[in-house]
């Protein structure tokens, strides 16, 4: 009898894009986790054309939420920030002054490219903002988000931006919108008589980023929108561990290209972060117009680790580079040299026609910080 041999291979491999078959047993390849999106606000912004004749109403102001437990629980911090200010949402929503959206100056989560830290410490507090409290809430990238990296196309920058994206895809203009620049995180939007930009200040020195911003505000019309406002994550002034006497490189950008830019365009307030902790700063300066002041208010109180006041930046290089515009700073409200002096905090900021002004409210053992002798100020300048 003639005997065949018959070779059986013992393993089978199938393959396609979803599974893997080895030895009969089936395995199912896994997507990498993704960060869940932001909650849709309750009521969304109108379209701009839509809102044009709403001259009053408030939004809030803050940064700087990373926290100890990112990661691992929601922030503790932060979620003490967020109940007082749905509490304050919910006050004034049948005032003349309802808030209508949120402006976070970045730096979210400790490390924006570890999924984790979004999903399980910062969405599901920030989708209680847009729930509860039924708003919208505008984020731009801080530095923990995309690294430090001053490179727009930076390998470094890539996962914390897609994570950023992922989280922010609901509430920020899509991209190739015309208030979006393509690829960037930068973006804007109008409501009512008030025109916000929104720029990733870690690549401030960015050529595509700032004449996309230029094209902004040199096509508003600026009959409707007059008050036009910033905000981003680093500070072009501070005097925290981030300024005085250490000048970082975005720092740097903001000072020669975007403090002349909005000067040209009176540009009425930035606000910022990076610091955590609250500090003021106002330039005042001349153009045939006549005398303007621009508010630049850093807001970091809300839930990183706080720090305090380190020294006052040597200005004299810049005033020197802007006296044609009689640029003058004043360091309005300077931090505690403690860290303790500095505590948790937001700011709401009022709009009535073309009056601005500002409310910072302290929350758990902060519930008294008065920066103006008081809490409040109004942003112009009293005629003498």
């Amino acid at each position: 009898m003639l005997r065949r041999r018959i070779v059986v291979s013992l393993a089978v491999v199938f393959l396609s894009t979803s599974s893997v078959l080895v030895l009969g047993i089936r395995t199912v390849a896994q997507e990498p986790e993704r960060v869940r999106a932001i909650a849709t606000p309750a009521t969304p912004l109108p379209d701009e054309a839509q809102s044009s004749d709403i001259t009053h109403f408030s939004f809030i102001v803050y940064g700087d939420t990373r926290g100890r437990r990112d990661g691992i629980a929601i922030q503790y911090e932060h979620s003490l920030v967020v109940d007082s200010m749905i509490a304050q949402i919910r006050r004034l929503r049948s005032t003349e002054y309802p808030v209508r959206f949120v402006l976070q100056s970045g730096d979210a989560v400790v490390d924006g490219r570890n999924v984790p830290q979004w999903n399980t410490s910062f969405v599901p507090l920030i989708s209680r903002v847009t729930t509860e409290g039924g708003i919208p809430y505008f984020l731009v990238p801080g530095n923990h988000e995309v690294t430090g990296a001053l490179i727009a196309e930076a390998p470094e920058r890539q996962p914390g931006l897609r994570n950023y994206l992922d989280a922010v895809s609901v509430l920020i203009p899509r991209d190739g919108s015309p208030r979006r620049l393509s690829g960037y995180p930068s973006y804007a939007f109008g409501y009512g008589n008030t025109f916000v930009l929104g720029l990733d200040s870690n690549i401030a020195g960015d050529e595509a980023q700032y004449q996309w911003a230029k094209g902004q505000l040199e096509g508003l019309d600026r009959k409707r929108y007059v008050n036009v406002m910033a905000f981003c994550h680093q500070a072009p002034f501070s005097s925290g561990l981030h300024g005085g006497a250490n000048v970082e490189p975005p720092t740097v950008a903001l000072r020669e290209r975007y403090m002349p830019l909005f000067r040209a365009h009176h540009v009425r307030a930035l606000f910022s972060g990076h610091e955590h902790l609250f500090e003021h700063w106002v330039e005042h300066y001349t153009d045939p117009s006549g005398p303007h002041r621009m508010d630049l208010i850093v807001s970091g109180g809300g839930g990183a680790p706080l720090s305090a006041y380190q020294g006052e930046p040597d200005l004299r290089n810049y005033l020197r580079a802007n006296t044609a515009s009689q640029v003058r700073l004043e360091h309005l409200v300077k931090p505690g040299v403690e860290p303790g002096s500095n505590p948790y905090h937001f700011v709401v900021v009022r709009v009535d026609n073309d009056r601005l002004d500002i409310e910072v409210l302290g929350v758990d053992w902060g519930a008294g910080f008065q920066p103006y002798r008081s809490n409040k100020l109004e942003l112009r300048d009293i005629a003498r």
